[in-house]
């Protein structure tokens, strides 16, 4: 069962994903972006997911455009090794915007949001 845990910091929403976000799974995770309009940035932290298939991906990114058409960043954080190389094998690790776990969240809330989602990634290996 997919659980997700919303800390807030100023304008930044920061969801704890926990579990498996799979087809069929993907309900409490849309339900918990969703809610958060009045946010700049939504930051999904998926240190403790431990697999994603395709649905997933495909929540993710539709999320991704529902937040980003309203004017909200979406970012994931805390990458696992596995959903790391699935986002590598189906090039999603250029679509998404990632920062590390040590990366200023507080930073974010007065940043203005991108009008467009093809701005330069932070890769994984990066951090």
């Amino acid at each position: 069962m997919l659980k997700v845990h919303t800390k807030k910091l100023g304008n930044v929403a920061v969801l704890s994903v926990q579990g498996k976000i799979v087809r069929g799974e993907t309900q409490v995770l849309r339900n918990a972006v969703l809610t958060h309009t009045d946010a700049s940035t939504v930051v999904l932290d998926l240190a403790r997911v431990s697999a994603i298939d395709a649905g997933g991906l495909g929540v993710m990114l539709d999320l991704r455009e529902q937040t980003q058409s309203k004017g909200i960043e979406f970012r994931i954080r805390n990458v696992t090794k596995l959903v790391r190389q699935v986002l590598e094998i189906t090039r999603l690790d250029s679509v998404f915007e990632m920062t590390c776990e040590s990366s200023d969240l507080r930073g974010m809330k007065s940043a203005p949001p991108r009008s467009s989602g093809w701005a330069p990634r932070l890769r994984i290996a990066d951090c």
